[in-house]
């Protein structure tokens, strides 16, 4: 009897032992495995493959920063040859997708803001059996294109929660300034707007590219309509110039903005800024390049075919510190 305990005594041992092994093993691979993507190298085995973004960005346009800032993260953890252009201008933009398929790479990440002048390129990815994913914009033409998914926020229900955050501040007449014409998007946000504001909004073009040209439109409006109390700005950039445009009217009007950077965050915590509908950019770049390694190394799909998304979320003065942390270094 008590050799049988001495061997189950010195089993329990072995095992203890060898669990202990494993787990520090695991742990420490998993912490090696952060710190590789983190000092920029790869945290895989897999073999390079190449994936490029095409998005409808124009010059300077920080918003496509912070994408790419996340996609570039998650290339390195996952061995990726990682490429990325883009073109304001809807034809050039599919240029530089049939550019991208030409050239053989292994996935696409595309974003669909003028989803009509895409369908040609989209169509030449499908027949080279290079895969394709979404981002940010087009949503509902993603599936059609045939794209794996779509990662984004949906415009319209991000709209929407606008509506009710004025609702809830009283507001009772809105100005919603959509600075690219033909983006689907910036139409979806306005129209979501509307669904759930209680009070009446009103659309402002103008030309994103220009902003005295902007402020100049927006201190026009606020001068010959007393009434408006709410600047909607589709894009974070836009959102001071807005509040310069307010003071130059000697308006009142609350300036709320879609999207966030550092300066949108200073301006939430200075008050100049009501609120910031924050779709997570680096998210969407981040987990865009993810997904297309995931699905080649395993065929793995997130959201089952349906879109993935990332927003909204949205930000008052009580975030402001907490994000601006993040803002500072580029990834909100």
């Amino acid at each position: 009897m008590r050799r049988i305990r001495a061997a189950a005594a010195a089993l329990l041992l072995v095992v203890s032992a060898a669990l202990a092994g494993c787990s520090s093993t695991g742990g420490k691979r998993a912490e090696e495995a952060r710190d590789a993507a983190v000092s920029g190298k790869a945290a895989v085995g897999t073999p390079r493959w190449k994936i490029a973004m095409v998005s409808h960005s124009g010059e300077g346009d920080t918003f496509w920063d912070i994408v790419q800032s996340g996609a570039k993260q998650a290339a390195v953890k996952d061995n990726i040859d990682f490429h990325y252009s883009h073109d304001k201008e809807a034809g050039r933009q599919a240029q530089l997708v049939k550019a991208a398929v030409d050239s053989d790479v292994d996935g696409l990440i595309v974003s669909l803001a003028k989803p009509d002048a895409m369908k040609g390129a989209l169509a030449k990815a499908r027949k080279a059996g290079i895969p394709v994913v979404t981002i940010n914009s087009g949503q509902e033409k993603s599936k059609e294109y045939g794209a794996l998914a779509h990662i984004g926020q949906d415009e319209e229900i991000a709209g929407e929660a606008v509506g009710r955050e004025l609702n809830e501040r009283g507001r009772k007449k809105a100005l919603c300034l959509l600075h690219e014409q033909g983006n689907v998007g910036h139409e979806e946000r306005c129209r979501g707007v509307r669904k759930t504001f209680d009070g009446e909004v009103r659309n402002l073009h103008a030309d994103g590219t220009n902003m005295p040209g902007v402020e100049s439109s927006l201190e026009a409006e606020l001068q010959s309509d007393r009434d408006i109390d709410t600047i909607v700005t589709l894009g974070a950039p836009f959102a001071p110039t807005a509040v310069k445009a307010a003071e130059g009217a000697g308006s009142r009007a609350e300036t709320v903005t879609f999207d966030l950077n550092d300066q949108t965050a200073r301006g939430l915590k200075d008050g100049s800024i009501g609120f910031a509908v924050d779709q997570q950019p680096y998210l969407q770049g981040y987990e865009a390049v993810d997904l297309l390694w995931l699905e080649r190394y395993n065929a793995n799909m997130l959201g089952g075919g349906e879109p993935v998304l990332t927003g909204p979320q949205i930000l008052t003065k009580k975030d402001a510190s907490t994000v601006q942390k993040y803002t500072k270094r580029g990834t909100r």
